[in-house]
């Protein structure tokens, strides 16, 4: 794999990440609701003006684009795996930011997908 396509990919997925970041922060703002239709109008308004949300949603959009451009470089095969990427930058973050348990067996995950993130990568 090229670094350029390897850029893309791991661009993709860092905002892929910052997104679900971004949108954890605006739930925590806004805070535990239930869509019915009694607040749907209250609650989309609340999502769709939060801060957090959008700046969340237009991440993905951006995300999508460069995800889109590193698939027409690399097989499937290879960039989506890569994916997981996210998982191991969204579990840190998430422990840094907004306190959520980092148990040691989330840590041994982590390192498998590491380690399997980077086996699909060498054979590429």
């Amino acid at each position: 794999m090229k670094a350029l396509e390897f850029g893309l990919i791991v661009f993709g997925v860092l905002l892929n990440a910052v997104a679900q970041l971004l949108l954890k922060a605006g739930t925590r703002s806004i805070g535990r609701f239930d869509f019915n239709m009694a607040n749907i109008g209250p609650i989309g308004w609340s999502l769709g003006t939060n801060p957090y949300i959008v700046g969340g949603l237009s991440c993905y959009v951006v995300s999508v684009v460069i995800w889109i451009m590193a698939l027409s470089r690399v097989e499937v095969s290879v960039a989506y795996p890569m994916l997981s990427i996210g998982y191991i930058v969204n579990a840190g973050f998430a422990w840094w930011l907004f306190g959520e348990a980092m148990t040691p067996t989330r840590l041994i995950g982590m390192g498998v997908i590491i380690l399997g993130v980077y086996l699909v990568a060498k054979t590429s």
